[in-house]
């Protein structure tokens, strides 16, 4: 029997877990091969942790070699660039294009065929759409890395050492452009600096402010959610709303925020009225993007904008037709993550382009666009990595097999929201949704509200702890790993 090769471009949650599925679903005589350009894996959730400086950086790396290794797994650390779908120059079959990243071999280029490839490459954090914004160069934290998860706990404890000697100081916390995602990871993060101010004693000396893009609080870039609690039908607006009341946290909605300057936020609100916030500390979330591939045919033709949509991310089986708002459907959404022409490549998580904002978008009477992006983090990148794995194991044994559907339309997810830590007082935010894309035509509310809920309290810490090292340990491939679910 012919060997497959299958390629995984990316090691977070969807490429990984592709990654480890794929031996499991193939025969000995195929492989598989990892490229990225990271030497260490990120269990990203728990970055909040580390940003407050109540985790260290060690508890959510791990390094990725050895996890390969022992699962007969080729790991190439370096970054993709190209893509030749089709072959070319001298290569019969597809094959991709990267750079080296370790630092003995930087730059060097090397060539991989692929008979199958799945694109999970993750975002490209694009800090420079908005001047002032990041740790580089600008005057920003973030904590979407786990170096810059470090950093920021350094500087919030400036802050507490500021706040200490009786200097009132100003803590903003929320998305740094108009276009974010990952709201639920601001809204995670404000609480857990609340939490963490607390325990210092210094709450009373800092003004803590949520800056998001969200039109109202609780959309978390899906529209927010309709579900049942006490017996009463009640929205995620309000739920949320009343944890911003009783910890004290000021929340400015709709907003876009246009530069960073001098220790001063300047941000646009949805009446087109401009504001300036000072501040002392801000972690503010930056717009993702694809990362820089570039896809050629095999005469060397460019065909980049036919496999990627502007942003970056790999055009999929999704409706990419432009329509208003009031037209978008669950069913625009991609079921197999096959990128069109190419049934043997693949894009998932957040390397996929989607059809459209799942929350409203709105502009403001300036022409300035305020949309929250959609999330297609966490869970989703689970299920979608591990749906890709199964679908290229059914086409090698027969190439005109079915894919493995799972659309985020038809797509449960659970969520939990830190909100402090500790055993005894931590807290979190426990939620789940069905589906994550909401179906207005199918559910009144969107979704189905029997298998849509949201609690908070301490039990929510403990799942969030235990969630950490489950996630952990699957991620490390240890016995019976494949047990616990995406």
């Amino acid at each position: 029997m012919r060997m497959s090769n299958v390629v995984v471009l990316g090691a977070g949650v969807s490429g990984h877990t592709a990654a480890l599925h794929l031996p499991r679903m193939l025969s000995k005589n195929d492989n598989v091969t990892v490229v990225t350009p990271n030497s260490n894996w990120n269990w990203i959730p728990s970055n909040i942790w580390v940003g407050v400086g109540t985790m260290p950086q060690s508890k959510v790396l791990f390094p990725l070699a050895p996890v390969y290794k022992k699962k007969g797994i080729d790991f190439v650390q370096a970054k993709a660039t190209e893509i030749w779908p089709n072959g070319g120059e001298g290569v019969e079959s597809g094959f991709i294009e990267a750079e080296s990243t370790l630092p003995s071999q930087a730059g060097a280029k090397v060539r991989i065929p692929y008979d199958f490839l799945i694109n999970a490459t993750g975002p490209r954090l694009r800090f420079e759409a908005t001047p002032g914004l990041g740790p580089d160069g600008g005057e920003t934290v973030s904590v979407c890395t786990a170096d810059h998860a470090t950093h920021a706990a350094k500087e919030l404890e400036a802050l507490i050492v500021q706040a200490r000697a009786g200097k009132k100081q100003v803590a903003v916390v929320g998305t740094g452009h108009g276009t974010c995602t990952c709201e639920g990871a601001a809204f995670e993060y404000v609480f857990n600096v609340d939490d963490r101010l607390r325990k210092a004693g210094v709450r009373d000396m800092v003004r803590l402010v949520f800056l998001t893009n969200e039109a109202q609080l609780g959309d978390f870039g899906v529209d927010g959610m309709t579900f049942v609690d006490r017996g009463f039908e009640t929205s995620s607006e309000l739920w949320t709303a009343s944890l911003f009341r009783e910890r004290n946290v000021e929340a400015i909605v709709g907003t876009a925020v246009e530069k960073i300057k001098d220790g001063v936020i300047t941000y646009e609100t949805l009446d087109g009225e401009k504001h300036r916030l000072s501040f002392d500390f801000a972690m503010l979330l930056p717009p993702f993007g694809g990362v820089p591939l570039k896809a050629f045919d095999s005469d060397g033709t460019e065909i980049t904008a036919r496999m990627f949509a502007p942003s970056g991310f790999m055009k999929v089986d999704a409706d990419y037709s432009p329509k208003p708002h009031e037209e978008w459907r669950a069913e625009d959404w991609p079921k197999t993550y096959e990128a069109p022409g190419f049934p043997n490549v693949f894009a998932v998580g957040i390397a996929f382009a989607p059809p459209h904002q799942i929350s409203r978008p709105r502009t403001t009477p300036n022409g300035t666009l305020i949309a929250p992006a959609p999330p297609r983090t966490g869970m989703p990148s689970g299920v979608m990595g591990k749906a890709v794995a199964e679908t290229i194991a059914k086409r090698i044994k027969d190439p005109k097999a079915a894919a493995v559907s799972a659309s985020m339309a038809n797509m449960g997810a659970a969520c939990v929201a830190s909100a402090g830590t500790g055993m005894t007082k931590g807290s979190a935010a426990a939620m789940t949704m069905m589906p994550v894309v909401p179906d207005y035509v199918k559910y009144p509310t969107g979704r189905d509200i029997k298998d849509t809920r949201g609690d908070i309290g301490l039990s929510g810490h403990w799942v969030k702890l235990m969630l950490h090292y489950l996630f952990i340990y699957k991620a490390k491939a240890k016995p019976f790993w494949f047990l616990i679910p995406e």
